[in-house]
């Protein structure tokens, strides 16, 4: 018996130092090596990050009427198939190629249609885990990305024009803003601007242009019907589900399994979960009931605000910024709806202000005792990177502003933004895709 155990001892040994020869060879000549442990996680955090579609789906699926939910869920589902095959083929290139002419504004075609994109590491990209999965897990922002301006047009846009906008925005505004911000030859990360997951990329970008596609396409017709929520547990579920996502969304851009990652999980969740409280507090005081839909809202803005600092700030920070956006979002909801902006599910209200809030924030916030590779912000004695996080900002709203003005016109030229009125009354699930979501 003893013997036996000594065998299967000495087997599984020998079997662990075999495993971890070919590791420690690569190691050993000086070159990049996989590191198992981060590209799991990483494997997890772009699976989680895909979740945040579904869960987007469930969450503007549930704040249409009922006649609007499948076309509205056929948004988030149908633009995820369609940015997936825009990434391989051309988006990511443009993003994370190698610059063209130096200038810092769009990557070349190196990496077009994937190719050298292998499963090996990139020194400057993905140091421990295969090039291949960090041009995945970035293929999960450039999915939900353009999926969140849907929101704006929800109930009234063409099946098709929303197709065209969606590959036109991916490429000429998505891209291009992602190769400003993240690629190492980026214009405004050679300047400094800290992005961490996507405040400016994903949320400034996505909100400002969802402001303009709401101003031209119009305002829907309501004729006397409510436009209240037709499910909200849909709406709570899918803001859950955009809530565990978020977790490989912020931790996941730490590229890693290590300390950052998990400071970026912790105040994730804290943001949201300080930002959920202020929505509902300023929803009672407001109208003295506590929404279910309000701190469904709050959720996100909280995690939208969190995006961009969720890797260089404190939980402090966190809690600060959190406390703060929940109310700066509710009151921009308050305003889109006295100016009668018909921005159906408030997508500009709470990922265009919460975008430029939590870049901000991070000029202000960020420090080097979260993560040392940059300078910290203004409570680090750094008041220019606030700047810099204007400059940013300014920039990534000036050019989605103006690329998305052209991109609307261009595709209500060629196919036409609205649906005609009777199909608008009847409801896109039927005058579009001929289903019911539910039987009477």
């Amino acid at each position: 018996m003893r013997i036996a155990r000594r065998m299967l001892l000495g087997g599984l040994a020998a079997t662990s130092l075999v495993v971890a020869l070919p590791a420690i060879t690569l190691a050993a000549d000086g070159a990049p090596a996989v590191d198992t442990g981060d590209t799991a996680w990483m494997l997890v955090a772009t699976a989680l990050v895909m979740v945040m579609l579904p869960g987007l789906a469930l969450f503007y699926g549930g704040l249409v009427r009922r006649k609007n939910v499948l076309s509205t869920i056929m948004h988030s589902f149908f633009g995820l198939a369609l940015v997936s095959v825009v990434w391989v083929l051309i988006g990511f290139t443009l993003a994370f190629g190698p610059d063209v002419n130096g200038l810092g504004l769009i990557g070349g075609l190196d990496f077009a249609g994937f190719m050298n994109v292998g499963i090996g590491p990139s020194a400057v990209y993905a140091p421990t885990i295969p090039f291949v999965l960090f041009a995945a897990f970035q293929l999960m922002f450039a999915a939900i990305t353009p999926a969140l301006i849907s929101g704006a047009f929800a109930e009234r846009k063409r099946f098709g024009a929303f197709v065209l906008f969606t590959i036109l925005w991916s490429i000429f505004v998505y891209s291009p803003v992602a190769h400003w911000v993240w690629s190492a030859d980026g214009w405004l990360y050679r300047m400094g601007a800290l992005d961490f997951a996507g405040g400016t990329v994903v949320h400034a970008a996505s909100g400002i242009s969802a402001l303009i596609v709401a101003l031209l396409i119009g305002r829907r017709a309501v004729n006397g019907q409510g436009m209240e929520p037709h499910d909200i547990p849909m709406t709570v579920l899918g803001a859950g589900l955009l809530w565990f996502g978020w977790f490989g969304f912020n931790a996941g851009s730490a590229v890693g399994a290590n300390g950052v990652a998990a400071n970026a999980l912790l105040v994730t969740n804290t943001a949201a979960a300080a930002a959920t409280i202020t929505w509902v507090l300023a929803s009672y005081l407001h109208h003295r009931k506590v929404s279910v839909v309000g701190a469904a809202c709050g959720a996100v803005a909280g995690l939208v605000a969190i995006t961009p600092a969720s890797g260089y700030v404190t939980a402090g920070g966190a809690l600060v910024i959190g406390l703060a956006v929940g109310g700066i979002c509710y009151g921009a909801t308050l305003l889109r709806s006295r100016l009668r902006i018909d921005d159906a599910l408030d997508v500009f209200a709470v990922h265009g202000v919460g975008g430029v809030f939590g870049a901000l924030a991070t000029g202000v916030f960020a420090t080097t005792a979260i993560n040392a590779s940059i300078q910290g912000g203004l409570i680090d004695g750094n008041p220019s990177q606030l700047v810099t996080q204007a400059v940013a900002i300014g920039a990534v709203i000036a050019y989605a502003v103006v690329a998305t003005f052209v991109i609307v016109k261009v595709v209500n030229g060629i196919l036409g933004l609205r649906v005609k009125a009777e199909d608008e009354e009847l409801g896109l699930d039927l005058s579009v895709h001929g289903e019911v979501a539910y039987q009477a």
